[in-house]
């Protein structure tokens, strides 16, 4: 089906199998030209059958993937990997050890001559900052540096197109999100569009301009970081996404909830008629450090983050609750602290009827 410039990639309907079960199904995506793409989520969702199958290597079942407004694979027909100008950053890098650097990223420039090579090299080298070990083997390098290797040739080929299979996965935490920053300034600067798979919702975060959430094969948001995690549309993603804890909660009025902790006004109206039970999602930086509220709660763990601290904290009915501090307010476990709940953005799905807690269910307004 003919699609517009601005879009580099569609994924309509598709869906995969192995061995006759369907691991993919009816995922749809389309991924605009300089667009740098997430897929999230735990591992075995599918997210990696997706990305083979945009490269090539996956069959698909039923559905069709377009590039570049052609369609490059369908069910009983797929375009060779080779034929679709695709580059690849894979989870392991698949660094030839027998090659230093310029040979590595060089490797797949072999029409070229040698000299259209080392102008190509050169500017690779430069642009992912390895000019000065262009010469060391693939062994003689850290993680970080292989991960720059494996992009830039990559790049070699100047596509248009990039996939990153859990590129950094095998990095330290504070490695994994400076080298992320750097991959997609690198990309944007490029203009390049890219794919990257991660079960990393921080590195999602941190990369994509816009993410899908996959689980059991299905796409269940598409969305900005930002909606994500303030609008989820399925529990599944409100749970898998960020840090929190559900309570059981009544709807009051179409905006506000009543709960063992008070009335927690929303920032928008349910459609749920009141009286409607639900479960109410409060993350760390919904729950305030606050002495002079009357809600108080016990602190059972604590976890130092530099400029906050997460403490988890049980609440007298045995809830357990995460708030974030700053760091500069240390307690103890055991401390007892004062709280505030200041839910911004207020997110709740409704839960089967069952028998309501006299303690704070409301009758249904009329």
């Amino acid at each position: 089906m003919p699609m517009n410039d601005a879009v580099m990639l569609e994924l309509d309907g598709i869906g995969c199998e192995y061995d006759g079960t369907r691991v993919v199904q009816g995922l749809s995506v389309r991924v605009r030209r300089g667009q740098v793409i997430c897929l999230l989520g735990p591992s075995g969702c599918g997210k990696t059958t997706v990305l083979r199958a945009i490269a090539g290597f996956q069959a698909l079942s039923c559905g069709r993937i377009y590039l570049r407004g052609q369609a490059v694979s369908e069910a009983g027909r797929t375009v060779a990997p080779e034929r679709r100008g695709i580059g690849m950053v894979f989870q392991d890098y698949a660094l030839f050890p027998h090659l230093d650097v310029l040979d590595n990223i060089t490797f797949g420039l072999q029409k070229q001559t040698r000299a259209q090579r080392k102008q190509t090299a050169e500017k690779l080298l430069h642009m992912v900052d390895l000019h000065p070990i262009a010469n060391r083997f693939p062994h003689e390098l850290s993680g970080g540096q292989q991960q720059r290797v494996a992009l830039a040739r990559a790049l070699a080929a100047k596509p248009d197109l990039v996939l990153l299979d859990e590129p950094f996965s095998s990095l330290d935490g504070d490695l994994r999100e400076r080298l992320g920053q750097d991959v997609k300034s690198i990309l944007k600067q490029q203009g390049i569009t890219a794919v990257m798979v991660t079960h990393d919702q921080h590195e999602a975060f941190g990369m994509g301009d816009m993410v899908g959430v996959i689980n059991h094969g299905r796409l269940l948001q598409w969305d900005t970081p930002f909606n994500l995690y303030h609008n989820p549309a399925e529990r599944f993603v409100a749970d898998f996404i960020g840090q929190g804890r559900f309570i059981d909660a009544i709807l009051d009025t179409p905006d506000s909830l009543r709960t063992e902790f008070g009335i927690i006004q929303a920032d928008r109206a349910f459609l749920w008629p009141p009286g409607t039970r639900v479960e109410l999602l409060l993350r760390p930086d919904d729950i305030l450090h606050d002495e002079a509220a009357s809600l108080r709660g016990r602190i059972i763990k604590k976890a130092f983050k530099g400029a906050e601290t997460l403490y988890t904290i049980k609440m007298p009915d045995g809830t357990e609750l995460l708030s974030l501090f700053p760091s500069h307010l240390d307690f103890n476990l055991g401390d007892d602290v004062g709280l505030r709940i200041a839910a911004d953005h207020v997110v709740a799905f409704s839960t089967p009827k069952r028998e309501e807690n006299p303690e704070y269910a409301s009758t249904p307004s009329t």
